[in-house]
């Protein structure tokens, strides 16, 4: 995602806000409550996208603050949570730099608050590797990944071949960001979109992501030693997201942002290759 100067600093102000929203859910029920607000974030993201004349009337600069915190409530009040209806305030009293932009951060928004309620239960390493795991089975399956990107198909035929695949399988709130995107994936591919909910979740733990490719299966020492190395080369945490590729014949090949490391035979050979060539 992303966001012009006044959005970024929009963002800012409703994380901050809804922050202080989580903050005060406490007791038994929080992660209930949390998967609610979560939810019904993510519900205003679908009417907002279906309605072009809402967003715009929500995000437009050349009106009172007040007037749209107005319209805000009158929609919602009542209809949602408390909680729900204190964030959106301050997403609709702040300065967009488009409607686009304010659907954004409330999406941004509903995620945060769902990977808040993994972090708390101790769950956000099992939702990151889910997440990612799914998108490698969608991106290996091509009739899979063509069902699920296709715009013409309904968005609840969509949710429920999703659902075949992990009901039972995912921690709720797997699911729910899953379903989401497959509902609304907003100009989105499933595969990217995945991806990019799984570093969301990396970076939930101040983690980078390390995606890499191994000839063949790599054993727990294996892969505790690999995070050591990359944690001490980045001078930052890593995260892992393994995945085995027997055309690469034997290595690794690491890819951590816009940096590859490539230490496969088949990479080592293309760059002979090329060598040869020049």
């Amino acid at each position: 995602m992303t966001l012009h100067a006044a959005s970024r600093d929009a963002l800012a102000a409703a994380e901050l806000r809804l922050l202080e929203v989580v903050d005060g859910t406490t007791g038994t029920t929080a992660g209930q409550s949390l998967a609610k607000l979560g939810e019904e974030l993510f519900a205003v993201v679908s009417l907002l996208s279906a309605q072009p004349a809402l967003r715009r009337a929500l995000a437009d600069n050349s009106s009172d603050p007040a007037s749209r915190e107005q319209l805000l409530r009158g929609l919602f009040d009542g209809k949602v949570a408390d909680e729900t209806v204190q964030v959106l305030t301050t997403v609709v009293t702040a300065r967009w730099s488009s409607p686009r932009e304010l659907v954004d951060g409330v999406e941004s928004l509903a995620r945060t608050t769902l990977l808040v309620r993994a972090e708390r239960e101790g769950k956000l390493d099992s939702v990151e590797d889910e997440v990612f795991r799914l998108g490698r089975i969608i991106a290996a399956n091509h009739e899979l990944e063509l069902a699920l990107s296709d715009p013409a198909a309904e968005p609840a035929a969509k949710v429920a071949l999703v659902d075949s695949l992990v009901a039972g399988k995912v921690d709720e709130t797997t699911k729910t960001l899953v379903d989401q995107l497959v509902r609304e994936p907003r100009g989105q591919g499933i595969v990217s979109g995945l991806g990019d909910l799984a570093s969301l979740a990396a970076k939930r733990r101040e983690r980078s992501v390390a995606y890499v490719r191994s000839a063949v299966e790599l054993d727990a020492a294996q892969l505790d030693r690999l995070e050591t190395t990359l944690t001490r080369i980045y001078s930052r945490p890593i995260a892992l997201h393994v995945e085995v590729d027997p055309s690469l014949r034997g290595g690794l090949l690491i890819k951590i942002g816009d940096e590859v490391i490539d230490g496969s035979v088949a990479g080592r050979l293309a760059s002979l290759r090329r060598d040869l060539a020049g």
